[in-house]
């Protein structure tokens, strides 16, 4: 499998989140890194700041994060 971006999320003129599946040395991964540009978004490059998962540790994030939206829902109320 080669690289696939998700989802990218902003978080400045020049930098942003990417939220990829990508493969390393044959086994492939779910990444979160911070990219960023110096070209008004012409490329955008990675930088050291990310997590990598591997595929056995996405249900563990995904729980995580549902509990994160439960716990923001409740503070909202």
């Amino acid at each position: 499998m080669a690289g696939k971006l998700l989802a990218t999320i902003e978080r400045s003129a020049t930098e942003q989140l990417q939220i990829s599946i990508s493969e390393y040395r044959g086994k492939s991964y779910f990444n979160l890194r911070i990219f960023y540009t110096t070209d008004d978004g012409a490329t955008w490059l990675p930088t050291k700041k990310g997590v990598t998962f591997a595929p056995d540790q996405l249900d563990t994030l995904s729980d995580a994060i549902e509990e994160a939206k439960k716990e923001f829902m409740t503070e909202e109320e």
